[in-house]
């Protein structure tokens, strides 16, 4: 069986869901496939306000609100009796100043539907098993789940895959990740002891191990631990939960809420997560989100940067579509690049110390804490910040002078 459209998008999640509708908003023919069968239990369950543009503009933002998730103004950064809180109002970079924290399982589904009730093609349990590219147009075979095959003719694919990575799997395009290798466990739990006003914290047990926790509006908490390969794996070598429940009790701040809980689920465990690839556009497609690049979750970064390029390529798709010449390198992965490479700065000096020497410093200087919130907001493409224009220097050189000041 054949079917013919302008544009493929592999995958359901936040990316695919964001292109889709862009482009199906602007009149084209779009058919999304999602290999698993929603809901699904996926990782990256707090978002950063930058998001908020990418919903809005898709069409998609009226649906989530009526989904009632907590809403997230800030996040908290917890080192022993020291505590650092970044609120979003207070941005250098005007934008959104909240956002949600979603259990990814309804927040994912809210978005599929929406997409469907927008009379979009999206076919779930469809896994795409071979493509073919005959200069930009291609054929690409999914596979359903009662095993039956077709064939899809697309002018264009967008590949949002995520951690399946279709396209870097089937084209060659994977890459090793220049980070040094982390992995994360994580769970829910009733949290029957959740104080009031309680917010997304991040609490440091070492300098490159924490521990998350992510509120939702239906009583539940995300708990997870994050820190070096080898520092998960010490854990425990036979259980995750065993694994997760030291861990928790390795947390002054949250040993007594959460050490005796039951775990909702039994603890997942993300080993070695960093990815990257050799390209992330060619002929006829782009990768978005996870399937281009995954830093770290401890700025949450992994949906803004999801959206994000799912936006930008369903944009470079149309106009290329509509006969206009597009230079993918320079308004596609140069851009992307850029605030992928703010942001992996942020990440590697925080597993360095260096960023936590800046959070805590006392006193703090407003100044540089709103410009830093920025960054964490997602805002990691705006040059008239510092603490972007010059990551790659701005925080090692000034958690050096704050250090020196203790001598």
């Amino acid at each position: 069986m054949n079917e013919f459209v302008d544009v493929l998008v592999i995958g359901a999640g936040p990316s695919g869901c964001v292109s889709s509708c862009y482009l199906h908003n602007n009149g084209i023919k779009v058919k999304v496939v999602e290999k698993t069968k929603f809901p699904r239990l996926v990782v990256g369950e707090s978002l950063i306000p930058r998001v908020m543009d990418h919903f809005e503009e898709a069409g998609l933002l009226d649906a989530l609100q009526q989904m009632n998730f907590e809403k997230k103004s800030g996040a908290r950064f917890i080192r022993g009796k020291e505590v650092c809180t970044f609120d979003f109002s207070q941005n250098y970079t005007k934008g959104w100043t909240w956002t949600w924290q979603v259990p990814r399982a309804d927040f994912d589904q809210a978005m599929a539907k929406e997409v469907v009730r927008k009379g979009i093609d999206l076919a779930f349990e469809t896994e795409v098993i071979a493509i073919e590219f005959n200069g930009k147009n291609s054929i690409t075979t999914v596979k359903d789940k009662n095993g039956n095959l077709k064939k899809i003719h697309a002018k264009f694919v967008i590949d949002s895959s995520g951690y399946g990575r279709v396209l870097p799997r089937l084209l060659n395009l994977d890459s090793p990740s220049g980070l040094a290798p982390h992995s994360a466990i994580f769970t829910h739990i009733k949290d029957v002891n959740r104080p009031k006003n309680d917010i997304i914290s991040f609490d440091i047990i070492q300098t490159e191990v924490w521990l998350w926790v992510i509120q939702f509006s239906n009583g539940n908490s995300s708990v997870g631990i994050v820190g070096s390969t080898e520092f998960i794996n010490s854990l425990s070598t036979t259980s995750t939960t065993e694994a997760l429940r030291k861990a928790i009790l390795m947390s002054n701040h949250y040993k007594d809420r959460f050490g005796t809980l039951d775990f909702l689920f039994k603890p997942i465990k993300l080993e070695n997560y960093s990815r990257t690839v050799k390209k992330m556009y060619g002929d006829g497609f782009a990768l978005t989100g996870n399937s281009t690049e995954f830093l770290d979750p401890v700025f949450s970064s992994g949906v803004a940067f999801a959206t994000e390029s799912g936006m930008l390529a369903a944009k470079l798709a149309l106009k290329e579509l509509s006969g206009e010449t597009v230079d993918w390198e320079n308004d596609y992965s140069h851009y992307m690049q850029q605030g992928i490479e703010t942001f992996r700065t942020y990440v590697e000096e925080w597993y360095t110390g260096n960023l936590q020497t800046l959070f805590f410093h006392q006193p703090e200087n407003p100044e540089v804490k709103k410009k830093i919130c920025s960054v964490l907001a997602g805002y990691v493409w705006d040059k008239s910040n510092p603490f972007v224009k010059k990551h790659k220097n701005i925080i090692k050189n000034m958690a050096h002078m704050l250090n020196m000041d203790k001598k």
